[in-house]
């Protein structure tokens, strides 16, 4: 019986005793980095509308949304933002590799960085 040599054989080498087939890391990578990006694309939004009055008029009537403020505009572009940096990451890496550390380690980053944006300290110091 022959036994397929797993690229991670340090970290899981009983997947590849079992046999199971070696898949790409890209889509895993595409969706950890658009993670990052959707919320940082939130956070930069919540900051930019601080000091930005076209900005913040414009999130307040985005879609007619009523009661909401600016938080519909600004959630709908950040979902919007995530979807397309996925889509777009996933189609162009099926089938690939990528390092999925640095894929972690970059989405870690652009979220860390979107939830500092969203921090009401933070983001009033540009009001």
């Amino acid at each position: 019986m022959t036994t397929m040599k797993h690229r991670d054989e340090g970290i899981a080498p009983e997947l590849a005793a079992l046999g199971l087939p070696d898949k790409p890391d890209g889509p895993g990578a595409a969706a950890m980095i658009a993670a990052g990006v959707g919320v940082f694309t939130l956070g930069l939004l919540t900051t930019l509308a601080e000091f930005w009055t076209g900005l913040s008029g414009f999130l307040a009537d985005f879609q007619g949304s009523r009661g909401v403020g600016g938080l519909a505009g600004k959630s709908t572009l950040a979902i919007v933002a995530w979807l397309v940096c996925w889509g777009v990451l996933a189609l162009l890496w099926r089938g690939k590799d990528f390092d999925l550390k640095l894929a972690f380690r970059i989405g870690l980053v652009l979220g860390a960085l979107g939830a500092l944006l969203t921090f009401p300290p933070f983001f009033t110091l540009f009001a």
